[in-house]
C-alpha cells in the first residue's frame, strides 16, 4: 500500500461525514444512525438519496451541490477512490453530502426501511459473468427494498450496451414502471444538469467513443424474477476497470 493511500485513509478517518464501520461492528450492536440520518445526521427532514458504487463520489458531490434541499449519500468498499468527493465536501463544507464505507450487501444494516427516496447506479462493473453480482440483478433490488421508499426511484447511467439491455430486461420481466429510456443520452437532448455531471469513468468512455446509456424507473418488491434471455457481452475491456487509459485497445470490463 502506497503512502498516498495511507495518507486518503488517514483524511477519512478524520472526515466527520464519512462513515467506516467493520463487519463485526455492524454485527455487535444496531448502527446509530440507522433510521436516524435526517435526525442526527444531517439535522433535517429532506429526501436521502443513495450513489452505489460511488467511486471518487462526483455524482454524490455534485448532486448534492445541486439540490440543496436533498440529503446525498455515496456508499463504495474503495476508501481511496471515495476519498476524492469526501475530500471535496469537507473542503467546501457541502453539508448535505455523506459518505459510507462498505459493501452493498450490507445496507439494511446502515438504513431503516422506507428511508431512502431514490438510488442512483453510475458506471457500475457491469459483472457479465455473474449475475447476481450486477447492481440492477433481482438479488440486489431485493436488498434495494429493505430501504427505499415506496415508489422509489432507481437511475441507471452506464457506457455497457450488456447491462443496459439487461436491466431492461428486468423491467421488462417485473413490469416496473419506466419514467425514461435512451440508448444515446447526449443525443437525446435529455443531458440536464443533473444528468451531465460526469463520473471519472464516464469521461473515459466518452474519449473512448462509448455511447452512454440512462435508465429511470420505479422498482417494486413483490415476487421478483430473473428474465431467462441471452444477451449479448460487451466486446471491450478484457483489461479491467483500472487499464481504461490503454490507447487503440478494445477491452471489456
Amino acid at each position: 500500500m502506497g503512502k498516498n493511500k495511507l495518507a486518503k485513509f488517514a483524511d477519512l478517518n478524520t472526515f466527520g461525514h464519512v462513515i467506516q464501520l467493520s463487519y463485526k461492528e455492524l454485527l455487535k450492536e444496531r448502527f446509530v444512525l440507522k433510521g436516524n440520518w435526517n435526525k442526527e445526521f444531517f439535522k433535517n427532514d429532506h429526501p436521502i438519496v443513495l450513489e452505489l458504487g460511488c467511486g471518487k463520489g462526483e455524482y454524490t458531490v455534485g448532486l448534492a451541490k445541486l439540490f440543496p434541499n436533498k440529503n446525498f449519500i455515496g456508499l463504495d468498499i474503495k476508501g481511496s477512490r471515495m476519498w476524492t468527493g469526501a475530500n471535496e465536501a469537507h473542503q467546501n463544507g457541502i453539508r448535505n453530502c455523506a459518505f459510507i464505507r462498505t459493501n452493498i450487501e450490507l445496507l439494511a444494516h446502515f438504513f431503516d426501511p422506507d428511508e431512502i427516496s431514490e438510488i442512483w447506479i453510475t458506471f457500475p462493473d457491469p459483472q457479465m459473468k455473474r449475475t447476481n453480482k450486477r447492481l440492477t440483478s433481482i438479488r440486489l433490488l431485493t436488498q434495494y427494498g429493505k430501504i427505499l421508499k415506496t415508489e422509489g426511484v432507481i437511475h441507471l447511467k452506464t457506457d455497457s450496451v450488456f447491462l443496459y439491455r439487461y436491466t431492461l430486461a428486468i423491467i421488462e420481466e417485473n413490469k416496473f414502471p419506466i419514467a425514461v429510456n435512451t440508448d444515446d443520452l447526449y443525443a437525446s437532448g435529455l443531458a440536464d444538469d443533473i444528468l451531465s455531471i460526469r463520473t471519472y469513468y464516464e469521461q473515459q468512455w466518452l474519449d473512448r467513443g462509448k455511447i452512454i446509456k440512462y435508465l429511470r424507473y420505479i422498482p417494486h418488491f413483490n415476487n421478483l424474477t430473473e428474465p431467462e434471455i441471452e444477451i449479448e457481452m460487451d466486446d471491450y475491456r478484457s483489461f479491467g476497470r483500472d487499464n481504461t487509459n490503454r490507447d487503440n485497445i478494445e477491452t471489456k470490463k
